[in-house]
């Protein structure tokens, strides 16, 4: 299937490793030329390698690493003038540290709500109406599964990402749905990346756990019995993105291998 992507532009944040490189490596796949941030300079550039040698032949595809912090508005303002205009827009960055939430004080809630409900936002602001007018414009937030099945320990996340949520839903639905711009959520459940096995592991060892048990007793308890791969992320993102996507917008499209166990 073509997805009529050749040739768009894209910017993708937190892309250097993990589900941001999984979406940036599919639109590449697509044809797109991508804009790729991270703040770790040399895994960035060392990614953009990657995505280079991805590129179908026959196909003139640019790929461009701006590295910088995207929470803030020189990182915003860097990664947004990378690119000749934005087509689609990768919103993406780690989650908040877990914790109890008596612990967190006003400057550690404007820390994840910068990161993952702000900053999207002003992203959104500042490329959704150039999409408007060109008649096509894609926004893809990847927040999480918690979005649908909070996690107690994670509420910087929770809060977070469902305030985001919260706002895209009315978004979406406003009058630049009739102008060929959709916006979308992807809430990943637990994918093979190095964070998760970063806190996996992290979690085993506070426990005077084996991290190659708590791995396969993590993996055994999704219905899929695997954990999820960037590159089959990447691949539903792609399609979000896509032409045949266009009536599709509003959503929280949840990847998760069954892990979520309600009907709705």
């Amino acid at each position: 299937m073509d997805f009529g992507l050749t040739g768009k532009w894209a910017l993708v944040c937190a892309a250097s490793k993990g589900l941001g490189k999984g979406c940036a490596s599919a639109l590449v796949r697509e044809g797109v030329n991508v804009v790729i941030t991270a703040r770790g300079a040399a895994a960035l550039r060392a990614t953009a390698t990657e995505l280079r040698a991805m590129v179908p032949a026959g196909l003139q595809v640019e790929v461009r690493a701006v590295a910088g912090d995207i929470t803030t508005a020189e990182g915003q303002a860097a990664a947004l003038a990378a690119c000749p205009q934005i087509d689609i827009l990768v919103n993406n960055a780690g989650g908040p540290p877990p914790g109890d939430f008596r612990d967190w004080d006003r400057d550690t809630w404007i820390k994840a709500l910068d990161a993952n409900m702000l900053t999207p936002i002003a992203l959104i602001k500042a490329t959704v109406d150039a999409m408007a007018a060109r008649g096509y414009g894609r926004v893809i937030n990847i927040t999480s599964g918690a979005v649908k099945a909070p996690i107690g320990a994670l509420g910087l996340s929770n809060g977070a990402r469902s305030g985001l949520t919260g706002f895209v839903a009315g978004l979406a639905r406003s009058a630049i749905a009739a102008r060929g711009v959709t916006i979308n959520g992807l809430l990943p459940g637990a994918f093979d990346t190095e964070r998760l096995r970063t806190t996996l592991r992290a979690g085993a060892q506070q426990a005077g756990q084996d991290p190659d048990a708590t791995w396969r007793a993590r993996e055994q308890a999704i219905p899929a019995r695997r954990f999820g791969t960037a590159d089959e992320f990447g691949a539903v993102c792609a399609f979000l993105c896509s032409v045949q996507a266009g009536y599709l917008t509003g959503q929280n499209i949840l990847l998760d291998g069954g892990a979520y166990p309600g009907t709705y």
